[in-house]
């Protein structure tokens, strides 16, 4: 008997749905259940992930359900795990990532973000998102937004916003393909780290659900997201921080790209470094450490 804890949110059940899946296809006679877990970011629906308080809303609650042996199994969205999980636990195995850009969901007749109207009311919760969009175009005029996918696309046709950047990932994993009007390459948005993979995470020494998510790991996924979860650490950063950072293997070698960037789009510094996938965190580590020191650490601190 294997439980796993999800949110309950469409996004989150259907993640955690194909992990089961997954699980069930290699070992048919498991006995898989997903019990839903509420987060802070149920509890609290207003709360906006821009505040420091934000920091693990969407990951706490399982964190401890996990430690009290509720469930057996978290799965999470890696961008939404904090650089730092708790010492009894562990990340058990990473799937392989689905697409990790970020995409502008727009009205009709609306074909890229420079096609937009000037002034145009971009709809965002995400300060990574908002800086690089005014780096972009500093006439959008960004306005928070919340709530689960749904939600956000029922705002949009509602006229509230003239379009809305979310996850290629999450709409694709919605089976809502469709409504991506274009996905921002990586050269207009870098995207959250961990953006696109999962996390599934267990208590450590629990070696036969171990054993169970072993064969969904994704080496290549896990390599570029844990260089990415180094840069987040060394540079200090978190979900509501100006951060941004993409790894993805260029031949033999990981090239990872990060950059940080003032909120009202004014300054974005950015840099890469190309390294071994062995050295790829102590890598992502030094690119960090460029960052803060061409003026990131000054940015950084004018947001705490």
């Amino acid at each position: 008997m294997l439980t796993i804890g999800s949110r309950g949110s469409a996004l989150a059940l259907a993640q955690t749905g194909w992990v089961k899946d997954r699980i069930h296809e290699r070992f048919p006679d498991a006995v898989v259940a997903i019990k839903v877990i509420r987060t802070s970011a149920d509890k609290a629906p207003r709360l906006s992930i821009r505040s420091a308080s934000s920091v693990g809303v969407f990951v706490k609650e399982l964190e401890d359900a996990l430690e009290r042996r509720e469930i057996d199994l978290a799965v999470h969205s890696m961008k939404d795990l904090p650089s730092t999980i708790p010492d009894s636990l562990q990340i058990s195995a990473i799937p392989k990532r689905e697409d990790p850009r970020d995409a502008l969901v727009a009205g009709s007749g609306i074909r890229d973000l420079t096609g937009m109207p000037r002034a145009a009311t971009i709809g965002t919760g995400s300060i990574r998102r908002q800086s690089q969009l005014l780096a972009l175009r500093p006439d959008f005029v960004v306005k928070d937004i919340r709530g689960n996918v749904d939600t956000r696309l029922q705002k949009l046709a509602d006229g509230q916003y003239d379009a809305v950047i979310l996850a290629c990932a999450g709409l694709n994993r919605l089976g809502l393909q469709a409504r991506i009007t274009s996905p921002l390459e990586f050269g207009q948005m870098l995207p959250a780290p961990g953006q696109g993979a999962l996390a599934l995470q267990s208590r450590k020494g629990d070696h036969e659900v171990s054993s169970l998510v072993a064969p969904l790991h994704h080496e290549p996924t896990a390599a570029a997201v844990l260089a990415e979860r180094a840069f987040l650490r060394q540079i200090g950063g978190g979900c509501n921080s100006p951060v941004a950072v993409h790894a993805a293997a260029d031949g033999d070698y990981l090239r990872i790209d990060g950059l940080v960037a003032a909120p009202d789009g004014s300054l974005v510094i950015r840099d890469s470094i190309s390294h071994l996938p062995g050295y790829a965190e102590d890598a992502a580590g030094l690119l960090a450490e460029r960052l803060l020191e061409r003026g990131g650490r000054a940015i950084l601190e004018s947001v705490r």
